[in-house]
């Protein structure tokens, strides 16, 4: 089943009964649930640890030093190279990759927005990774969990293609 893109988001301390805007789907359906349930777990354990205020930099040593842990395991400030016309036409680092499967946006802004979620989805079309996390530590925690699958990524080789074409 082809997801396209999804984002479900909370700033709710219990994130078990998360209902996203854009879809309702169980949270045993989503794709790598268990691993993301698991990373959240981790998050509201290091915001609760050391609180707000600190630099971006320290949650994400943090994070990973929680992460690697609880026996999950984590690259830190992995290198997301964008292509166009197969030339390399830039470079991100994202934050965290965890079990080379979810990719982790930190940050410790006042309050999470757009500009941050086009981010994580920005590094998503990037990689051949499907799901990501923004995880806020700011002065509310707060999480949002991003989706762009592989499928829908095919589809930027050739720009004269019609996105909305994809199969839902």
């Amino acid at each position: 089943m082809s997801h396209g893109f999804a984002r479900i988001y909370t700033d709710q301390d219990h994130y078990y009964s998360v209902d996203s805007r854009v879809m309702n789907t169980p949270t045993a359906a989503l794709k790598h649930s268990d691993l993301t349930e698991k990373i959240i777990g981790v998050f509201y354990d290091v915001y609760n640890e050391l609180g707000y205020g600190f630099l971006e930099s320290t949650y994400a040593e943090a994070l990973a030093v929680a992460l690697n842990e609880s026996a999950l395991t984590t690259a830190r400030e992995v290198l997301v190279p964008v292509w166009c016309r197969d030339k390399k036409v830039g470079r991100y680092y994202a934050d965290l990759i965890v079990e080379g499967a979810v990719l982790l946006e930190l940050k410790a802004a006042r309050t999470l927005d757009s500009a941050h979620e086009a981010q994580l989805l920005h590094y998503l079309r990037a990689t051949e990774v499907e799901v990501g996390l923004l995880l806020n530590f700011g002065l509310r925690r707060q999480f949002r969990r991003l989706l762009y699958d592989n499928e829908r990524k095919k589809f930027r080789g050739n720009p004269c293609e019609s996105v909305a074409k994809v199969s839902a």
